[in-house]
């Protein structure tokens, strides 16, 4: 046939039409075919992971910048179930990533051939359906062109999310008629909104509202809306408070915002929400963090609005006035174009209730850490730091844990698209790998990745792909010798821990970035935080700063956290916290 050429080859061709410009991964035998077709091509780099986890982890972070698709490849038995977990955070996080796992040759199936992950034993196709919007075998190479359109329309489409196909190493490498196509004859190009009716519901009582605010989540940065919120908040005169996923969607230095709500967040948004009658919720699941353990704050005075592209999402935790299903973008929009005459003195009246709470309630919980001068290093200096040396268009990429709570709390996200955290799964280690994803699909912003000793022993070998291709990435490990969360978290909700949670030996993350190739640096004092980050900032390649903290600062909203998880476990007296952890 003239015009046939090997499935693989048609496959990496779409991907390019896609725009994808970097798959990540780690290799194995039944990929042999990919891995040729990818050099005979030559126009996507292949990322080498040191762990197929840390490989999805950079895929994930890779579609959070890029607000798009992006591809991991890893090979078939242990290569794919290695990736699981990564899998599981861009399905809780709603991120369209392709999956691609090898295979061995149909011929093979059912013969006990090494990996063999079919049916007949470990069946990974099965294994990654509960976290994918779809998972197929390409059981046939006359099809396969068909059913990477319809993973590909699937990823992106609606509630965007992650795709798995499993690909038999002979199906790869059969030849087929030339099928490629361009994105736009196979999948929607525009977006949806609600109706009119809906829409009208909604502008009257956001019109009417004296103390309206906007509760603004993830789904925000995913459908590209924060200039559109920014318009709608504006128009309106409305507080904006983010879920702790969303923030960065709304800039945190502008007159309206009240940052964050939920695990990590600022008493002033409490405040307000104390006394709202209007409240409009887009793009967020108000899950346990955003929600601040589903928190009765969020039951509004007189209405409650709920922008979401999953209709299942809406009335899902609290009751609504009105549901809107639709794109975050383009709903926000027509809800903005829809408003009347806003209320007679509303906007200055949010005006005076926002600067009475700012004059009231201090905008940081232990406010004075901000100005600490201890050593080791009070985490809320070392944020406020990190903060100071970085452009405002920098990337940070918080791991879970306290430092998810300190960044969250302390760090003043100002331009959109610069703050970044798996929040779903909440899998310890992900942007330790997932920087170097993020910093790929920007080049040129600086990317900075905050996590904790624990998180980066999980991931910290991923440094070495940064050396190898040359990223001016920076890790900033917070070193508290072990599992602070946790053993903060139990003291709090019990009284005591258990005991399992440090190290008996701690690590010393820039001896190991230095033996990967990585400048690394060891800081405890806060000139020798300062003069580290600038360094990092500025230099050409990859830089760990090792920066010993003081272990005994309780992060943010941790007491909030405990006393939930005390009432879980039928032991709401223990439950104590730091003043204004409430």
């Amino acid at each position: 046939m003239a015009d046939a050429s090997p499935l693989i080859h048609q496959i990496l061709e779409q991907l390019e039409r896609e725009g994808i410009t970097h798959i990540f991964g780690v290799p194995g035998g039944p990929l042999t075919p990919f891995f040729g077709a990818l050099r005979a091509r030559n126009r996507i780099e292949y990322v080498l992971a040191r762990h197929e986890e840390g490989a999805a982890f950079m895929a994930n972070s890779h579609a959070r910048v890029r607000r798009g698709l992006a591809v991991c490849c890893v090979t078939s038995g242990p290569g794919a179930t290695n990736a699981l977990t990564g899998v599981a955070g861009a399905w809780a996080d709603s991120l369209p990533v392709l999956y691609l796992t090898g295979q061995v040759a149909t011929r093979m199936f059912g013969l006990g051939a090494i990996q063999e992950s079919t049916w007949h034993g470990v069946d990974v196709v099965e294994v990654f359906r509960p976290v994918t919007k779809l998972s197929t075998m390409l059981g046939a190479a006359e099809t396969g062109m068909r059913h990477l359109r319809h993973a590909l329309r699937t990823a992106t489409t609606g509630r965007p999310g992650p795709v798995h196909l499993n690909l038999p190493a002979d199906i790869a490498r059969a030849a087929v008629p030339y099928d490629v196509r361009a994105p736009q004859d196979y999948r929607v190009q525009s977006t949806g909104v609600p109706g009119a009716e809906a829409i009208a519901r909604a502008a009257a009582l956001l019109s009417a509202a004296k103390r309206p605010i906007v509760f603004a989540g993830h789904g925000v940065a995913l459908a590209g809306a924060e200039s559109a919120l920014l318009q709608l908040a504006e128009r309106l005169g409305a507080a904006v408070v983010t879920s702790p996923k969303g923030k960065s969607v709304f800039p945190e230095n502008h007159p309206l915002s009240l940052g964050v709500f939920g695990m990590g967040g600022h008493a002033r948004a409490d405040r307000y929400l104390d006394d709202d009658d209007v409240i409009l919720v887009v793009g967020s699941s108000l899950n346990e963090f955003a929600s601040s353990a589903w928190s009765k704050r969020l039951v509004a005075q007189d209405a409650f609005i709920q922008i979401d592209v999953d209709p299942a999402e809406i009335g899902k935790n609290y009751p609504v006035t009105v549901g809107l299903v639709g794109d975050a973008r383009a709903t926000l929009e027509v809800l903005a174009s829809s408003l009347g005459p806003v209320a007679p003195d509303g906007t200055s009246t949010v005006g005076r209730a926002i600067a009475r709470i700012e004059a009231e309630v201090p905008r940081h919980e232990q406010a004075t850490e901000l100005v600490s001068e201890a050593s080791p290093l009070s985490p809320p200096r070392l944020v406020a730091e990190l903060r100071a040396a970085m452009p405002d268009d920098a990337m940070l990429f918080v791991d879970t844990g306290n430092a998810s709570l300190w960044a969250g709390h302390y760090f003043e996200a100002r331009d959109p698209g610069t703050y970044f955290i798996d929040m779903g799964l909440a899998a310890m280690g992900s942007s330790v790998a997932g920087v170097i994803g993020g910093a790929l699909a920007a080049p040129g912003r600086k990317a900075v990745a905050l996590t904790g000793d624990a998180a980066f022993a999980m991931h910290g070998f991923e440094v070495h792909v940064a050396v190898e291709l040359g990223l001016p990435v920076v890790w900033v490990v917070l070193d508290n010798a072990g599992h602070g969360m946790i053993q903060q978290g139990e003291r709090l909700a019990f009284g005591e821990d258990h005991g399992f949670y440090g190290f008996r030996h701690r690590i010393d993350a820039a001896a190991v970035a230095r033996g990967l190739g990585a400048r690394g640096v060891e800081v405890d004092s806060v000139a020798s935080l300062r003069a580290a980050i600038a360094l990092a900032l500025a230099a050409p390649g990859p830089t760990v700063v090792n920066a010993r903290i003081d272990p005994s600062v309780v992060a943010p909203t941790l007491g909030r956290r405990a006393k939930s998880v005390a009432e879980f476990f039928g032991n709401v007296g223990a439950a104590a916290g730091p003043a204004g952890a409430g």
